[in-house]
């Protein structure tokens, strides 16, 4: 079959990986992609939100299968969208609805959720311009610290862990009165703070039921000993360590199926990955966000070790036969390390050439490319996350080693990565 993948960053350019080694896949287009994704298939010069020139060229491509890689599209209804025109609705999608994308899409959504399917997660309360005073008074009398997130899509930003109630007072004017984040942060969730263990579950599921598909553990701050401003995840380690069979079937038990019960009990209509991010406090497992996609760069270490294939899954999500699938797991460890633009977080160039991309990694370890484009016949920098290399180890130390050691082989000007992913499971 002919698959149209949507997206451009690392993520996109792990599952187009997956995608082509999938007996069903005869063609992958990939839009817009990467300079990556060209290995695996056809990039095209389309954009993610751009439906109408994704209608005109599923329909010129013969494409049976469209598989949304990152959140802003789903939230805006591209599910909708095909299912709802009378000549794409016979195409399967991967991914919710616009109605099941406010898991990701609205904090507060998915806190009101949470709570009436008795999910555990952290306590909250919402304000916005109309209660902004009331706000105020509630952040005054929090304990410390404070967490703060912005409503809607923020592009990762829009958190903020505030140890003073001068420092979260002024987020929060920050967030409300100017803006910070645009209608994003004209609702503002506060949170209470969880101490704990971050995790992340990945599950597909049609709505109805659901199959585990992997597990990790990312690393957001920018420098070593998780010091420094959150990124966009500068590495990722699986499986974690502490996520053992009992955990997991915690995290199923009290998270995992109620959500998908959840689902179903609503009518939210449901096709596609949900990314459970979880802290672990003393063993109990509380949802600290859902996301309506697989991550990045989690899916970096997740696909390399999924040994079912990949579009069949996705197959079984359409055709209702999900409860009877199989899914096997490559028993070694995994790991990606991150190599980012100078600079990234904040501000950093572009057009940086990228050279050591062609030398010979064996086949334990994979190049994707997250922020990377073709330029004149050389490969540049395109994005502040440039590339993910994975590899794989018979522990997690041995996966990092091995990574660590690609990336000493790679160059570009400003390169700058994390030398300490996994460190406190080594």
């Amino acid at each position: 079959m002919n698959i149209l993948l949507l997206g451009s960053g690392g993520r996109e350019h792990a599952l187009a990986w997956k995608i082509t080694q999938s007996r069903h896949c005869s063609k992958l287009f990939i839009a817009p992609g990467n300079a990556g994704t060209l290995q695996y298939g056809t990039n095209i010069n389309i954009g993610v939100n751009d439906f109408e020139s994704q209608k005109k060229f599923c329909l010129e491509n013969d494409i049976e299968m469209v598989v949304v890689g990152p959140e802003e599209p789903l939230v805006k209804g591209v599910y909708d969208f095909y299912k709802n025109d009378e000549a794409l609705k016979g195409i399967v999608v991967i991914g919710p609805s616009a109605n099941g994308a406010q898991l990701e899409g609205s904090k507060g959504f998915s806190k009101k959720f949470m709570q009436r399917h008795n999910i555990p997660t952290a306590a909250y309360a919402e304000f916005d311009e109309t209660n902004f005073e009331e706000g105020k008074k509630y952040i005054a009398a929090h304990s410390l610290p404070i967490v703060l997130k912005a409503d809607g899509l923020a592009a990762g930003k829009g958190v903020v862990i505030s140890y003073s109630h001068d420092e979260a007072l002024q987020a929060f004017t920050e967030m409300i009165v100017h803006r910070q984040f645009g209608e994003a942060s004209s609702k503002v969730v506060i949170e209470q703070f969880l101490t704990g263990i971050e995790t992340s579950v990945f599950v597909l599921t049609n709505g109805k039921d659901y199959k585990i598909i992997g597990h990790a553990k990312d690393y957001k701050r920018i420098g070593e000993g998780d010091t420094g401003l959150n990124t966009g995840g500068m590495g990722c380690v699986s499986p974690v360590p502490f996520v053992t069979g009992e955990f997991l079937n915690t995290v199923e038990r009290r998270i995992i199926k109620p959500t998908v019960d959840g689902l179903a009990k609503e009518g939210i209509i449901y096709n596609g990955f949900i990314f459970f991010g979880l802290i672990n406090v003393d063993g109990e497992p509380f949802v600290i966000e859902y996301n309506c996609r697989m991550g990045d760069p989690e899916t970096e270490v997740v696909m390399p070790l999924l040994k079912t294939d990949l579009v069949e899954l996705f197959l079984a999500l359409d055709n209702d036969t999900l409860k009877n699938v199989t899914v096997d797991f490559d028993i070694r460890a995994c790991c990606t390390v991150v190599a980012v633009s100078g600079g990234y977080p904040g501000d950093y160039e572009k057009n940086k050439t990228i050279t050591g991309l062609n030398e010979t990694f064996d086949n334990n370890t994979f190049v994707f490319h997250a922020g990377t484009k073709q330029q004149d016949g050389k490969v540049v920098t395109n994005g502040g996350r440039v590339l993910a290399v994975s590899s794989y180890g018979n522990n997690i130390k041995e996966a990092v080693t091995a990574s660590k050691l690609a990336l000493q082989k790679i160059d570009f000007e400003g390169l700058y990565y994390r030398r300490d992913i996994g460190f406190e499971f080594e």
